[in-house]
């Protein structure tokens, strides 16, 4: 028999993951989170131990589920909610820049997810609570110059029509931005746990509780029950936005989101998924710790470890379709991109679309998921035209990104090291060269990137730096993180030749 393990290390799902939502069937668990801009959407995960979780799929594979043509940067999909009842899992969202409030269903989260259906309650961050057979709509409304509140309704699971008027729920307990709303009915209570402070230094997560789910809810005497908005710097901040799960031997534990600043108050690599045990007072109430924080090394009795095999380090590009880490920014063209035509490469079909558009650019990118970590790729291509180019990027949003990259320039090839930072874009270096193959690579750490390359048989030369605070949310703002992208574009012309890639390499250098 599995021993229980009495140390785990935070976050346990790196990089950008944020708002996760956890649910239970039998010893069975499965995670999702926000992906905004990114396609597919919806990441979903899978854990026998609620410590080590592997990415088994994302919920919205299809136009149809997820559109994000011209969703700005940071817009898309917000704050999932995934629930299971009665065979059947539900995930329910919000896309912001097209329709509002949506869920999707399944009856194995690893498929495929059914067509969207729409829910007339506005607001953002909605969640399902299925009780005695009613289903509790719960979501955060209102309007900032009016007051920003939890509302709710009761809905139909069958159809989405909404069977009751949308009420007030709850203000919180005082802080601002009340958000991200989870209900659970536990023994004679409802519980309201959400998120409150915004989701930055400030945030925080609290609870109210009542013996009806309309309320009113009374606030917890020891709210918050989890925040680090006093604690110093670093290695953890902007804890919230959280969702509680009972474990099948009977522990409680929470979900939540947070960040690891960097070098003062900069963080680079997004809001990610942390975990908490959760422990529960003589008169009721749900209890963090003494200190209403976490560490990144926790000691706590957990469920029996079930590691998962680690993910392989190369991507050689031999399979049919982008393994699960891969996104697409925003819904791709499918003429800019193949794994079919020249097999065991990604080809790229750069357009006029670049990496400083709110648009649909050739681009295959992945999480930065360590700070410490170095990417490679090959990549060949033969830039006829001026301006073509295809590489290697570290990006933050469309105003923000770093690349390393084969073009011509000046009549002649080139290798090139942009930075763009805010309205600041400007080529740092560049070198001739006269072959059409050359491994790319940027080397990251806490205080950023190097960008080199090599040519066949030639080791590798640093061409220019990029510093991570740069790239970070405080400098860029919005709510992602960094990715590490394989991009081609015509700046501004289409581009005569594609952009091959051989493989693609993440090579972790700290846990």
């Amino acid at each position: 028999m599995k021993e229980q393990q009495s140390v785990y290390h935070n976050p346990i799902i790196p990089g950008f993951y944020p708002d996760p939502s956890v649910c239970r069937v039998g010893e069975d668990y499965y995670l999702v989170t926000s992906s905004f801009e990114y396609f597919p959407g919806v990441p979903i995960f899978h854990s026998r131990d609620l410590v080590h979780w592997r990415q088994i799929g994302h919920c919205l594979t299809r136009a149809s589920q997820l559109p994000l043509v011209g969703a700005a940067s940071s817009r898309g999909i917000f704050a999932p909610t995934l629930r299971y009842h009665e065979g059947l899992f539900y995930m329910v969202t919000t896309n912001v820049s097209f329709e509002g409030n949506f869920y999707v269903t399944t009856d194995d989260p690893a498929g495929e997810w059914s067509e969207p259906i729409l829910l007339r309650q506005g607001g953002i961050d909605p969640s399902f609570c299925f009780d005695n057979g009613h289903v509790y709509l719960t979501g955060s409304g209102g309007e900032p110059s009016h007051g920003i509140y939890i509302h709710q309704c009761e809905i139909d699971p069958q159809t989405g029509v909404q069977l009751t008027e949308t009420r007030h729920l709850w203000s919180g307990s005082g802080g601002r931005w009340p958000e991200g709303p989870h209900l659970y009915h536990i023994g004679e209570y409802y519980y309201l746990l959400i998120a409150e402070g915004g989701t930055e230094y400030g945030h925080m997560v609290t609870v109210g509780r009542s013996t009806d789910p309309w309320g009113p809810f009374e606030s917890c005497p020891h709210n918050p029950l989890l925040t680090h908005r006093d604690e110093d710097l670093p290695p953890i901040q902007g804890t919230g936005h959280a969702d509680l799960i009972e474990a099948h031997d009977g522990s409680w534990w929470m979900v939540f989101l947070g960040f690891r600043p960097q070098n003062g108050f900069f963080h680079h690599l997004g809001r990610e998924t942390f975990l908490a045990p959760v422990t529960w007072t003589a008169d009721g109430w749900p209890l963090v710790s003494p200190t209403k924080t976490v560490q990144l090394r926790m000691e706590a009795a957990t469920l029996p470890a079930h590691p998962w095999p680690p993910e392989p380090a190369r991507d050689d590009f031999d399979a049919p379709r982008p393994r699960f880490c891969w996104n697409f920014l925003r819904n791709p063209n499918p003429a800019s991109w193949s794994l079919t035509a020249r097999p065991g490469w990604l080809r790229l079909y750069g357009s006029a679309v670049t990496l400083d558009a709110e648009d649909s650019p050739a681009f295959l990118g992945r999480r930065q998921q360590h700070f410490d970590c170095e990417v490679k790729t090959l990549l060949h291509f033969s830039p006829e035209h001026e301006g073509e180019e295809a590489g290697l990027t570290a990006l933050m949003d469309n105003c923000h990104h770093y690349e390393i990259a084969l073009t011509r320039l000046d009549g002649v090839r080139q290798i090139i090291v942009r930075r763009r930072i805010g309205d600041l874009c400007a080529i740092v270096g560049r070198e001739t060269i006269e072959t059409d193959m050359v491994e790319l690579s940027i080397q990251a750490d806490t205080d950023g990137y190097v960008l080199a390359y090599a040519l066949p048989g030639m080791p590798a030369r640093e061409l220019a730096t990029g510093a991570a605070r740069y790239l970070s949310t405080e400098v860029a703002g919005g709510f992602t993180g960094v990715y590490f992208g394989l991009y081609a574009t015509g700046n501004g012309h289409a581009v005569a030749q594609p952009a091959d890639f051989d493989w693609f390499e993440y090579i972790p250098g700290e846990v």
